[in-house]
């Protein structure tokens, strides 16, 4: 499979959308991992570019390192540390297809009101709510560790603060270099990184590499209701492609 160059090209197409999702664009990187799982299962995938995250991250964390919320960044901190810890101890148990239909519905249902109410004005922010918070990034790093895809429950947590889209791209940026970075572990002693998954990893470090910065740029020239509209947009969008992914895991259990 690694001598084929239809997966090469895939691979770099999915270290492509992590770099660019990591500079900020919405959406972009969910399409990683279903990528890649055209040749291998998700859960091989996932592991595959945990490194390819984290290098991401590190340059995004360049970018944006004076970008943030620091409320949005405790609460993230305490929920992924639960939801990375859950996901670890029932790993061997958990029905993938369940978790990951039901954060679908979850983030369809909240971007269709969202999108119906116009919500993202500032004019309609809703109240901090800190419990729901810690609920919400929980859920988020238990769907991150499982298959990278935690960005619907945080983003059902921050779209409603009102944040600056600089403010919004850099606290996501730290939140979710800062789940990568204690998924390694875990990932470690359930057989997800080896040698082999490194050293395809590290081929892919540099088109993902460039992606960030590419992502940055954009992201600087997007006028702010239209980003958080498309972020918006694109949380449908990938709600509906978890429901999917849902149901077709559902036929195969």
């Amino acid at each position: 499979m690694y001598e084929s160059w239809v997966f090469w090209i895939i691979a770099v197409f999915a270290a492509v959308t992590v770099g660019l999702g990591k500079g900020g664009l919405p959406v972009i990187a969910s399409l990683a991992v279903p990528s890649l799982s055209l040749f291998m299962s998700p859960i091989t995938a996932a592991g595959l570019l945990l490194p390819v995250y984290i290098v991401s991250d590190i340059f995004a964390l360049f970018f944006y390192r004076k970008d943030f919320d620091i409320r949005v960044l405790k609460i993230s901190i305490i929920g992924m540390t639960i939801g990375v810890l859950i996901g670890w101890f029932t790993a061997n148990i958990v029905i993938e297809w369940v978790v990951t239909f039901i954060i679908g519905l979850m983030g369809v249902i909240f971007a269709i009101n969202e999108l119906f109410k116009n919500s993202i004005k500032k004019t309609k922010l809703k109240k901090f709510n800190q419990n729901k918070g810690i609920f919400l990034c929980s859920i988020s790093g238990f769907t991150s560790f499982i298959s990278h895809n935690g960005g619907p429950p945080w983003q059902i947590f921050v779209i409603p603060l009102g944040l600056s889209k600089v403010v919004y791209v850099g606290s996501s940026v730290i939140a979710f270099s800062y789940v990568n970075a204690i998924k390694v572990i875990p990932y470690f002693f359930l057989g997800q990184l080896n040698f082999e998954s490194i050293k395809i990893a590290s081929f892919l470090l540099i088109p993902a590499s460039f992606a960030v910065y590419f992502g940055y740029l954009v992201v600087k020239l997007i006028p702010e209701k239209l980003f958080y509209l498309l972020v918006s947009w694109a949380l449908l969008i990938i709600s509906f492609k978890l429901i999917y992914d849902g149901l077709i895991l559902s036929n195969w259990a």
